[in-house]
């Protein structure tokens, strides 16, 4: 199998049969074999009958169906847990991507031996202040926080070699970040080609203003885990040891005060600064524990990570 191609898809049904034909009609002239995964995240239409349809009429065909909606990242790992191509692509289901795309991105990923190849609508025919203007705003922040160059970070389009899906775990909202995700496990030969955008033909979006909102709190969570998730204890420790010389600054001042210079004024503990320093010391430990109770699990990860190494070499 050459080529898998997996398409998430809400509520399509209006354009599954077109699309299919279109892939089946392009496909063939730049991949020797292709499986098309339809996933199938919770429709209410008829998008799963007209998918088991198709799978009846091309073997090429396959399907998965979600009980209900768990979303387009769920969707996207289901797919690539199932592909088997030695190329894995994916394309949204609303007639926006063109499959043609496909053939000159593998060309491209092979000539620059590249591990994934994103696509880039330079020219857009979303609405400019719903999508246009935030989608710019959101690729410029991800650029600048992942360092990846990439212009576009959601576009539908994109083909992978088969590794680099299989080692990585789409969950949440990080379908937007699949390029970062890859980066991060060591697939850092990332390109960008340029590819033809369509009008949305049938139907309306499913997604909501509130993606945007999700997309940049997913970005903070990337950059949290690239910067700190190796050694976690570096970010809490940091701010534990902050916190806590805020406390004894505040506790020196009280101890001093007391007894040098105002000796018969008022408790301690009747001062703001009491429960200031107070505060501060319970809250250094908090971040202290949370370092440690951080570095433990990924103790515990890397020794479970190493034990299944040994299992599977043993045969050799």
């Amino acid at each position: 199998m050459e080529l898998s191609i997996v398409i998430p898809l809400l509520n399509e049904a209006e354009s599954l049969i077109e699309l299919h034909a279109w892939i089946d009609r392009e496909i063939p002239k730049h991949f020797s074999s292709y499986e098309l995964i339809f996933v199938d995240d919770g429709s209410t239409d008829d998008s799963w009958k007209l998918i088991a349809d198709l799978a009846r009429e091309n073997k090429a065909v396959k399907g998965i169906k979600f009980e209900r909606n768990f979303g387009k990242s769920q969707a996207l790992h289901a797919g690539f847990a199932l592909a088997q191509g030695t190329f894995v692509a994916t394309l949204d289901a609303d007639l926006q991507d063109s499959p043609e795309e496909l053939g000159p991105m593998k060309t491209l990923l092979l000539e620059k031996d590249l591990d994934l190849v994103s696509g880039w609508k330079r020219k857009r025919y979303d609405a400019v202040l719903a999508k246009n203007i935030p989608s710019k705003v959101f690729n410029w922040a991800a650029r600048k926080v992942s360092k990846i160059k990439l212009r576009d970070f959601n576009c539908g389009i994109k083909i992978y070699r088969k590794e680099v899906v299989k080692s990585i775990e789409v969950y949440g909202e990080m379908h937007r970040y699949i390029p970062v995700l890859a980066a991060h496990n060591g697939f850092k030969k990332i390109g960008e080609h340029v590819v033809q955008h369509q009008a949305r033909k049938y139907g309306t979006t499913k997604f909501g203003n509130d993606r945007f909102i999700k997309g940049f709190l997913d970005l903070l969570t990337l950059w949290f885990l690239h910067a700190f998730g190796k050694r976690p204890m570096y970010f809490f420790g940091t701010l534990g040891m902050v916190v806590f010389f805020t406390a004894f600054v505040f506790m020196g001042y009280l101890g001093i005060d007391k007894l040098f210079i105002h000796q018969s004024s008022r408790l301690i503990t009747q001062r703001p600064e009491f429960y200031i320093g107070l505060t501060s010391m319970i809250l250094g430990a908090q971040l202290f524990i949370a370092g440690f109770i951080g570095e433990l699990i990924l103790s515990t990860q890397q020794h479970q990570s190493r034990y299944k190494i040994s299992q599977t070499t043993d045969h050799l």
